[in-house]
C-alpha cells in the first residue's frame, strides 16, 4: 500500500474519532506537495468541512494534530488556507529505500482480473508501413506494456485490411506493368514492391483520365470510366465471387506484404498475440447484420440495403450492407469484435486508431449495444493525433509518405554518427557498437513520439529527437548508463544506515522515485504512455542534479555513500522499468 492509500484510510478513521462521522475514502484528496511549500504530501481538507462544521484552517489543524500524534511516520505539518501539508520522517524514506532499492519489479501493480485487448497497427496490404503507422505501433505496444505492468492481462492484436478496391488497384497495376516482378527478382522488400504498384496505379489512372478528357469526356465521367478503374472494380467482383486466378494473385501479393511487415515489426520491436483479417471477419459481420435484421435492431430499405438507426443516440443512420449485399468497414468491425470476444472474453477492447475515425468508433459501439453484445460497453477508442514532418503532410497514392523502414534506418544511422562524434565507444566491439546504435536510434524515435499526449497532433523532428541533452530518449538512456558505471565500481550494502538524516536533495530524489507505482496506475487508467515518458525524463533530470550536488563514491561519510548508492540503484531500476514500458532499451554502457 502506498502513502496516499495509507493516509486516506487513516483520515477516514480520524474524522470518525474527531467529529463522530467518517468520510468516504474516494472523497479524500491527497497529492504531492507543491515545491513552493514545505512538506511531502498535501491533504485537501475542503471535503471534510461538512463533517467538521469548522473553517478550513481549524479543520486542517485538527487533522494535522491527530495525524502527528497517532503516526510515527509524520514528523511535522503546516496549514496553508485549508491545505494540510504533511512532512514525513526521514525513517519513512530510508525504510522505503531499504525495502525497494534491489526490487527489479518496483512499480508493478498488484495483478488484476481484467483482460484487455489492444488493437494497433491495422495496415492495408497495398502499401508499406509509414510514419503514421509508426506512431500507431509505438502507442499500441507501449500501452500494452503499460497495462500489463499495471497488473492487467493484455492481448495485443492486429487487424489487416486485406481486401477491397485499394488492394485490387495494386493487383491490376502489377498485372499490367509488373512483367512477373517479385521481391526475389527485384531485390525489393515485399510491402515496398506492392506499394510501388499502388503508386503506379494512380499514375496510370490519372493518364487515362487526361486522355478521356482530351477526347471530350467530362472530368467527372472520365474519373468513373477510366479503363484501369473499371478493371480494378471488375477484379474486386471476381475476388468476391471466388474466381480462382484472382484469389491466387491476391494471396501471392498479400504474402509478399506480410513478409515485409514482419521484418518491420521485428526491426522496431513490436509484436502481436493474434492477427485478424478483414477477408475473414467481414463474413461474420454479415451474419451479425442478419441477426440484427431478424431481431429488429436493424432495418432494410427499399433498395435492399441494411441500416442501423442511431438517431436516438444523437448520431445518424448508418449503412451496414449495400443494396448489392457487399459490406462496408463497419460490417467487418462488427465481425472482428465478435470473433475477438469469442477468442478472449475480454473486459475491455482498446482500438488504437487515428482521430479521423472518432465517429466510426462511436457508431461501432452503439451498433453493438443495439445488438445487445456484452462487450460493447468495454470498447475504448484511443484516438491519437496525426504526425507531421517539417516538410509537410504525407500522401500514400503519390508515393510521398515517410517510409517506416527508411525512418528507422535513418534514426539508427544518425545515432551512430552522433555517438561516434562524442567519442564514447572506443572500448566497444563492433557488435556492441551496432547494438548501441540501434538502442539509441530507436530510443530516440520512440521517446520523442511517446512523450506527446496521444490526443495531440505532433511534429516529428528526427534531428531534435537524437539529442543527448534535453527531453529525449538518449538523455534518459545515458543517465541509466551513467548510474550503471557507478554501480560497477561499488554496490550499496545489504543493510542501509537507518538513522541517516537525508538532505533536501536526497529526499527529493527518493520522493520522486516513490511516486512511480502511482504514476503507472494513473497512466494505465488514462491510457496515456506519455505520462511514463515525461516521468522518466523527470527522474533522469532530477538524478543528474542529485549527482551534481551529492557525490556518490566520494561522499563525505560511508553512511552517505551507502544511501546514495541505494538511491542510484533504485533510480536505475525505475528508469529501466519506465523505458521498458515504452519499448525502449536501457543500455548499461554508452
Amino acid at each position: 500500500m502506498n502513502f496516499t492509500e495509507n493516509i486516506t484510510q487513516i483520515i477516514v478513521e480520524a474524522t470518525e474519532k474527531l467529529y463522530g462521522q467518517s468520510i468516504e475514502a474516494d472523497k479524500i484528496k491527497v497529492e504531492v506537495t507543491n515545491k513552493d511549500h514545505k512538506g511531502d504530501f498535501t491533504v485537501v481538507v475542503f471535503p471534510l468541512l461538512k463533517i467538521s462544521k469548522k473553517n478550513p484552517e481549524q479543520t486542517a489543524q485538527d487533522l494535522g494534530n491527530y495525524l502527528k500524534e497517532n503516526n510515527t511516520f509524520i514528523s511535522e505539518f503546516n496549514v496553508i488556507k485549508g491545505f494540510l501539508n504533511l512532512e514525513l520522517a526521514h525513517s519513512f524514506w530510508t525504510d522505503f529505500l531499504m525495502n525497494n532499492y534491489t526490487n527489479t519489479a518496483f512499480g508493478k501493480v498488484t495483478p488484476k482480473t481484467e483482460t484487455i485487448v489492444v488493437e494497433y497497427c491495422g495496415p492495408n496490404t497495398n502499401k508499406p508501413l509509414h510514419l503514421g503507422h509508426v506512431r500507431n505501433m509505438l502507442l499500441g505496444y507501449s500501452l500494452s506494456q503499460l497495462l500489463a505492468f499495471a497488473g492487467n492481462k493484455v492481448k495485443k492484436v492486429n487487424m489487416y485490411n486485406d481486401r477491397g478496391i485499394a488492394i485490387c488497384k495494386s493487383m491490376v497495376a502489377w498485372k499490367r506493368n509488373g512483367n512477373g516482378e517479385t521481391p526475389e527478382t527485384s531485390g525489393t522488400k515485399g510491402d515496398h514492391l506492392v506499394g510501388k504498384y499502388y503508386v503506379e496505379f494512380d499514375k496510370l489512372y490519372k493518364a487515362e483520365i487526361e486522355n478521356l478528357i482530351q477526347q471530350g469526356t467530362t472530368k467527372e465521367e472520365a474519373e468513373k470510366k477510366a479503363p484501369i478503374l473499371l478493371e480494378a472494380q471488375e477484379m474486386l467482383r471476381q475476388w468476391e465471387a471466388g474466381e480462382e486466378e484472382t484469389l491466387a494473385l491476391w494471396k501471392q501479393m498479400n504474402d509478399w506484404v506480410y513478409k515485409g511487415f514482419f521484418e518491420t515489426y521485428k526491426k522496431i520491436g513490436v509484436d502481436f498475440d493474434r492477427n485478424y483479417y478483414e477477408s475473414e471477419t467481414y463474413l461474420l459481420g454479415k451474419k451479425l447484420v442478419e441477426e440484427g435484421l431478424n431481431n429488429g435492431s436493424f432495418y432494410k430499405r427499399e433498395d435492399g440495403s441494411s441500416w442501423v438507426n442511431l438517431t436516438d443516440k444523437g448520431l445518424d443512420e448508418k449503412v451496414l450492407l449495400r443494396s448489392d449485399g457487399t459490406s462496408v468497414y463497419l460490417t467487418q468491425d462488427l465481425g472482428t469484435a465478435q470473433l475477438r470476444y469469442e477468442d478472449f472474453k475480454m473486459d475491455k477492447s482498446v482500438y488504437v486508431v487515428a482521430n479521423e475515425q472518432d465517429y466510426h468508433f462511436k457508431v461501432l459501439q452503439l451498433t453493438l449495444e443495439k445488438l445487445g453484445k456484452p462487450y460493447a460497453a468495454g470498447i475504448y477508442h484511443l484516438s491519437y493525433g496525426m504526425v507531421d514532418l517539417p516538410t509537410g503532410k504525407m500522401k500514400s497514392r503519390e508515393g510521398t509518405v515517410v517510409d517506416a523502414d527508411d525512418l528507422i534506418d535513418d534514426m539508427i544511422n544518425t545515432a551512430a554518427e552522433h555517438t561516434k562524434a562524442l567519442g564514447k565507444i572506443e572500448d566497444f566491439s563492433s557488435d556492441e557498437a551496432t547494438a548501441l546504435y540501434n538502442a539509441i536510434g530507436l530510443g530516440a524515435l520512440k521517446f520523442f513520439i511517446l512523450r506527446v499526449d496521444p490526443k495531440k497532433r505532433m511534429l516529428f523532428n528526427p534531428e531534435e529527437s537524437i539529442d543527448f541533452h534535453g527531453q529525449t530518449g538518449p538523455f534518459v538512456q545515458y543517465t541509466h548508463a551513467r548510474i550503471q558505471s557507478i554501480l560497477r565500481k561499488e554496490q550499496a550494502p545489504a543493510v542501509l544506515p537507518s538513522a541517516y538524516k537525508l538532505n533536501a536533495t536526497e529526499k527529493e530524489m527518493i520522493g520522486l522515485l516513490y511516486q512511480f507505482p502511482v504514476i503507472v496506475e494513473d497512466a494505465a487508467k488514462n491510457y496515456d504512455p506519455s505520462s511514463i515518458s515525461n516521468y522518466a525524463y523527470a527522474v533522469a533530470k532530477t538524478y543528474n542534479g542529485f549527482y551534481h550536488d551529492c557525490p556518490v563514491l566520494k561522499a563525505d561519510t560511508e553512511e552517505a555513500k551507502h544511501i546514495r548508492l541505494a538511491i542510484s540503484a533504485l533510480t536505475a531500476q525505475v528508469i529501466k522499468n519506465a523505458l521498458n514500458i515504452l519499448g525502449i532499451a536501457a543500455p548499461d554502457k554508452m
